[in-house]
């Protein structure tokens, strides 16, 4: 069996909780591998995150940043956060019990009885692009947010005109991702077990409220009076679009598949700022 680890980059405590799993997982004849990064700090030999894809399970140690670029690695592999004190809504393991959690994930998987829960992506479109796959958001953008910046935008959901003018973008999101871009632009918050996406304008001149729609609804937003506009996936994934042009957004048939204990929610969102 292989697992493997990524780090949060430059830290150190990470990094050494990352040695400790290796030291575990091979008492119980399961290789792990680390990134490329983490492997540079233990001074071993490491392997590209995209790689990843071809283990058994993954686990994430650090924040939600950490646990977005282990899922884009993984693509479909089981994948299991630790929380290192940050807000932690998709890390549910504390350090402490990691290396515990994850003898037992391992046991799971080995005996064909794990426990695994699909968490929702969505993904991006055009007539001749698709971009990767984000579990967090999707947005839309003008050439830079701001006076002076933005674009015409028109948004449909499965077809049907829910608002359209000038706005610095529009954002679309899954429940796992309302917590973060989502809310800072004054969208609500989603709890997990809500099968649904959010469409929020970002500082529309005369915009709609945030919407919930269906978990498979489209959501299209074309693009206008703009020289160029982004669209950007997890604050990572981004294309430059020349508008006037159609950009889909729906749910992608890739899912993140989540392993080992639920975080609570509501004690992730007393740490937020």
């Amino acid at each position: 069996m292989n697992v493997g680890i990524v780090a949060q980059k430059g830290n150190s405590r990470a990094a050494y909780l990352a040695a400790d799993m290796r030291e575990a997982l091979a008492a119980v004849d399961a290789e792990a591998l680390v990134d490329d990064a983490t492997a540079e700090q233990l001074g071993i030999d490491g392997i590209p995150v995209e790689e990843f894809c071809d283990c058994d399970l993954v686990v994430s140690i650090g924040g939600d940043g950490t646990f977005l670029y282990a899922a884009r690695g993984a693509d479909g592999v089981p994948i299991l956060g630790v929380n290192l004190g940050e807000v932690g809504f998709l890390n549910a393991v504390s350090p402490d019990d990691a290396i515990d959690t994850i003898l037992d994930v391992v046991a799971a998987l080995r005996n064909g009885d794990p426990s695994i829960r699909e968490v929702p992506r969505i993904v991006a479109s055009g007539d001749d692009w698709v971009i990767d796959p984000s579990m967090n958001e999707v947005v839309v953008h003008g050439p830079r947010r701001g006076h002076g910046g933005g674009a015409g935008v028109e948004v449909r959901v499965d077809g049907s005109l829910y608002s359209g003018g000038h706005a610095d973008g529009v954002l679309v999101t899954t429940p796992a991702g309302s917590t973060a871009y989502n809310l800072s632009e004054g969208g609500p918050l989603v709890h997990p077990g809500v099968e649904g996406l959010v469409v929020t304008e970002m500082a529309a001149s005369e915009g709609m409220p945030s919407l919930v729609v269906p978990l498979d609804a489209t959501v299209t937003v074309t693009v206008t009076d703009a020289d160029s506009a982004v669209v950007v996936g997890d604050g990572r994934t981004r294309r430059t679009i020349e508008p006037p042009i159609e950009v889909s957004i729906e749910r992608s048939d890739s899912p993140v598949r989540l392993a080992g204990p639920t975080s609570d929610f509501f004690e992730a969102l007393g740490k937020l700022d």
